[in-house]
């Protein structure tokens, strides 16, 4: 295995490098986002990946952009050592000069069934969408957004439970752990020049979106079957909540805890706006 690059900055590719770690892929360097004021504090708080990076002594750049008027010129020369880049929900635009750089390309682990879900949010969506088919893939990327040609893919069938996905955070585990155990099977094959590419069929494709807080809120009258794919996508982030009045206020209340049970949205616990979690039921008396 030769080094190699390694793109990202969630904690969906801190579970996929923990995968690749154990299996004896370890990345030399790692690219990932600026530190950010996180929080009401906002303290200044390094993403999850550049955590792991310094637990595990792997150096780390992290360029606010990437564009070629902007980027730093020790940064870009460091990236020209390299053979091979692997990028990982990283974040940002990777522009075509650096794709470029290295002679086997920039492999992107996508966890979706390409050409369907494309775009920063394809685990959420699959979700929401109640996807019968959740899976992750691999591509050669190019300047389009997760549009490069296929190496492989597959499809997950534990991301379901029966007639229903899992929640976001145990289905994000899944994928990477799945997209990692892909990726180790090609990476050689791949290196070696005895794997071919296959280009995406455009005309089947499907866009998703950043998700902002806005996607959290529901409606209690809404479908419920909708209203518990939209909890069991969002839940942990932006966190699912409806507006409840009372007095002529309108309070924004958090759901925590809720299930499907007999074709019925049922909410077990709540944060309401300014107080603490309880059951919902002490909530609604």
């Amino acid at each position: 295995m030769i080094p190699f690059v390694f793109f990202g900055t969630s904690r969906f590719s801190v579970i996929l490098l923990d995968r690749l770690h154990v299996l004896g892929i370890t990345p030399s360097l790692i690219v990932t986002a600026p530190d950010r004021p996180v929080g009401r504090k906002q303290l200044i708080t390094p993403p999850p990946i550049k955590v792991w990076a310094d637990e595990h002594h792997i150096p780390t750049i992290q360029p606010e952009s990437l564009k070629e008027a902007s980027i730093d010129l020790a940064h870009l020369k460091t990236l020209k050592q390299y053979k091979l880049f692997i990028v990982a929900s990283y974040g940002k635009i990777i522009p075509r000069y650096i794709l470029d750089i290295p002679e086997h390309g920039a492999l992107n682990i996508h966890p979706s069934l390409l050409p369907k879900y494309r775009g920063a949010s394809p685990i959420q969506y699959q979700i929401k969408q109640n996807e019968q088919h959740i899976g992750t893939s691999i591509m050669l990327m190019d300047e389009e957004m997760d549009h490069g040609p296929l190496l492989v893919q597959n499809e997950v069938a534990e991301a379901r439970s029966g007639d229903l996905p899992l929640p976001y955070d145990t289905t994000e585990d899944i994928l990477a752990r799945e997209s990692a155990d892909l990726l180790a099977s090609v990476i050689e094959p791949w290196l070696q020049g005895t794997l071919t590419p296959t280009p995406q069929d455009d005309s089947a494709a499907t866009y998703t979106h950043i998700i902002t807080k806005a996607d959290g809120e529901i409606s209690l009258t809404n479908n419920p079957l909708t209203t518990y794919l939209t909890y069991l996508a969002f839940y942990t982030w932006p966190k699912v909540f409806f507006f409840h009045e009372k007095d002529g206020v309108k309070q924004r209340v958090i759901i925590t805890d809720a299930s499907y049970e007999n074709n019925t949205f049922v909410i077990k616990r709540v944060i309401p706006e300014g107080k603490t979690e309880r059951p919902y039921d002490s909530f609604i008396q």
